[in-house]
């Protein structure tokens, strides 16, 4: 009995989105993968309706961000298919506009995935006074850990320290002087 998959694996772009211009985005070449499409229709798509993609919605890479992503998330996916143009990035709102441009059911799948990994990221920024409580926590910790470590250093010392001379001196049974007592 075969059965046939209907619905569409969940699509995670959590660790897809990088920083870069000090904005969050996603690649073109990424964003691609994720709608199951080749990259250059994405860019198609994107060349075709440009005035609905200005500069804060997307933009293409310089060589040195290309370069300093690559470092950044080592195995990279940018000489794939022998690319010849620098790739784009979307900002959280060129991803947005992408859904008006791809409209396709997995499009939609799609965008729907990203925007709620954007809302999550943007969550996990907006919270900082858990971090922040959590960092103390971890900082008391390794304080108490670090005094707890000088205490053994201290006391690691005081056994490979050579062993005090012995008192010189009268070693044995000494009964007490009775002499003294009776006069």
């Amino acid at each position: 009995m075969s059965s046939k998959k209907t619905d569409l694996m969940p699509v995670t772009a959590d660790g897809l989105i990088h920083i870069v211009r000090g904005q969050r985005i996603l690649l073109d070449s990424d964003l691609a993968g994720l709608y199951g499409v080749p990259t250059r229709v994405l860019n198609q798509a994107v060349a075709r309706n440009r005035k609905r993609f200005p500069t804060d919605f997307a933009y293409r890479l310089t060589a040195q961000e290309v370069k300093n992503l690559k470092s950044q998330i080592v195995t990279s996916s940018f000489n794939h298919g022998g690319r010849r143009k620098l790739p784009w990035a979307f900002t959280e709102q060129g991803v947005a506009m992408l859904s008006s441009v791809l409209r396709s059911p997995m499009a939609i799948k799609v965008n729907i995935e990203i925007m709620r990994a954007f809302v999550r990221l943007r969550q996990l920024l907006a919270t900082p006074g858990e971090l922040v409580t959590q960092v103390q926590q971890m900082a008391a910790a390794l304080k108490l850990h670090d005094d707890q470590i000088q205490e053994l250093f201290a006391v690691l010392e005081q056994m490979l320290a050579p062993p005090p001379e012995p008192t010189r001196g009268r070693f044995g049974f000494h009964p007490p002087d009775t002499s003294e007592q009776k006069s």
